[in-house]
């Protein structure tokens, strides 16, 4: 039985994996978070007592605790969730991204060598390839030409991996995948946000002029694909992973609004982003044909079991709204 060592497990997209693996497949996971602002143990409370379930508390960045860990438990791969993943938080302040994103990815990928690590799979981000205009889609083979701190770092990780792989023959694989939404998100993210301030019947700010264009895909299509990677996928590849669910922002806003029964007027339209990407789009033509994965979902299905989560979670984003996260959201949204 294979034992894999996930990281940033705590988080949105990686405690969505963890319990789709072990619902899906025999595998034993240990679970490294740092448990940092967005890292919840509540997002695994329906799991923690599985007996092929483990968690450990610790930072990527630290070498021999990983190294450790990585022997403690014999682990046999390492799927790497683990990363400061918002682009306002980054243009507010970049160490910490540099930091975790790419020193911790470089702390891993050493663990790896030294360990004989059979799989590393990288959770990028279709962010490294930067902004595309109205036409075309991101391919793999798109150039990475990276926008903000946080899609730099995360190139900056991309290229270590496939560095680690040609170098020293680390068995390593990278998804790049589009926007992700659903249960246990992080409020800060657009959907979420959206949500949980039209259950508070509070101003919903938009960007700009909520034109910016994203590739939505609900979280689970987004977990089944990475599990394919993980055990189909060709050493040393990249695979894009998208539903092609092209939306602009304010789309999605008033599509939230319509399915809760409340009024466009709450839509506040605020200062743009910094920098603010036009548009992202996935080409995942690859993964399909190689690995004869599709996703499950359709955006009309998915959204409306997101919102019906928030609606019967209130208890899980109400005691995240508070201390630090509203001191975060009165600086990016109040103030603008």
């Amino acid at each position: 039985m294979k034992k894999i060592l996930v990281t940033g497990g705590c988080g949105f997209i990686g405690s969505n994996f963890i319990r789709y693996v072990l619902k899906n497949s025999d595998y034993e996971i240990v679970n490294l978070d740092k448990l940092t602002y967005a890292g919840n143990l509540k997002n695994l409370v329906d799991i923690e007592e599985n007996s092929r379930y483990k968690f450990y508390r610790g930072d990527i960045c630290n070498y021999e605790f990983v190294s450790y860990l990585v022997d403690r438990e014999k682990i046999d791969s390492i799927i790497n969730f683990a990363a400061e993943s918002h682009v306002d938080r980054s243009i507010l302040s970049s160490q910490e991204f540099i930091r975790t994103n790419v020193i911790g990815t470089n702390v891993l990928l050493e663990v790896a060598r030294q360990n004989a690590i059979e799989r590393f799979v990288q959770i990028s981000t279709d962010e490294v390839y930067g902004s595309l205009g109205p036409d075309g889609k991101f391919t793999e083979t798109t150039p990475l030409s990276p926008n903000s701190p946080y899609s730099a770092s995360k190139a900056s990780a991309d290229l270590l991996v496939k560095a680690y792989h040609h170098t020293y023959g680390v068995p390593t694989l990278i998804t790049r995948c589009s926007n992700n939404y659903g249960p246990y998100q992080f409020p800060e993210k657009l959907i979420p946000l959206m949500i949980i301030n039209a259950l508070s019947n509070k101003p919903l700010p938009v960007y700009g002029d909520g034109m910016n264009v994203r590739d939505w895909i609900y979280v689970e299509d987004h977990c089944d694909a990475i599990l394919k990677v993980f055990e189909s996928g060709k050493i040393g590849e990249v695979y894009n992973i998208g539903a092609e669910n092209e939306k602009p922002n304010i789309e999605i806003v008033k599509l939230i609004l319509k399915e809760l029964g409340k009024d466009e007027s709450l839509i506040t339209f605020v200062k743009d982003r910094p920098g603010h990407d036009r548009r992202y789009a996935i080409d995942a033509t690859k993964i399909k044909e190689e690995l004869n994965w599709k996703p499950k979902y359709t955006f009309e299905r998915a959204i409306k079991e997101t919102i019906a989560w928030y609606q019967e979670n209130k208890s899980w984003w109400q005691e995240i709204i508070s201390g630090e996260y509203l001191n975060y959201y009165k600086k990016w949204y109040e103030e603008r």
